[in-house]
């Protein structure tokens, strides 16, 4: 693709910054989300603004999409991304790049109808990529991604999830 030498020379620069000064890497990201009406749902980060909602079978309108494809776009653009980023990085020509995101649930949890947790019994992700590059150079652009893909941790790893309550009784 066109554009990695340009990913090629930011990423540098950005490591190359992080290595002087590792302070620059550390930040809190934050989102607010509000319902709006029903089950519909508005999130605003910066000046980004991101609807959610749920199928009409379930309560909501289905307007929107609903959190799980977010989540589940979360982790496949963060995987894409990063493993152009990568092949950048490391002078791999990629002509396509496509991540598929397949999660198995069980709504059983989410309803209480049955002991299944509430979340994904297994996540699987498809990577398919056009590239002139040996089967050897896009394994380790695809190591690389995955060991530094954040939603590839964020989903595999447990994080400290800290729930505060501010409650208005007006």
């Amino acid at each position: 693709m066109k554009d990695q030498d340009e990913i090629k020379n930011k990423f540098n620069r950005t490591h190359q910054a992080l290595t002087l000064k590792p302070s620059l890497g550390y930040g809190t990201g934050i989102s607010k989300t509000r319902i709006v009406n029903g089950l519909f749902c508005e999130t605003r980060e910066g000046d980004w603004v991101f609807n959610t909602d749920m199928p009409k079978q379930v309560g909501g309108s289905g307007t929107a999409s609903t959190p799980g494809a977010l989540g589940r776009a979360a982790l496949g653009s963060c995987l894409a991304i990063g493993y152009m980023m990568w092949a950048s990085k490391l002078d791999v020509t990629i002509d396509s790049l496509e991540v598929e995101i397949q999660a198995d649930y069980d709504d059983g949890g989410l309803f209480d109808t049955s002991d299944s947790p509430p979340g994904y019994s297994e996540i699987r992700y498809i990577v398919r990529i056009k590239s002139p590059a040996s089967r050897e150079e896009i394994e380790n652009v695809l190591n690389s991604g995955d060991k530094h893909s954040p939603y590839l941790d964020v989903f595999t790893r447990a994080q400290s999830c800290v729930r505060q309550i501010e409650l208005n009784k007006d």
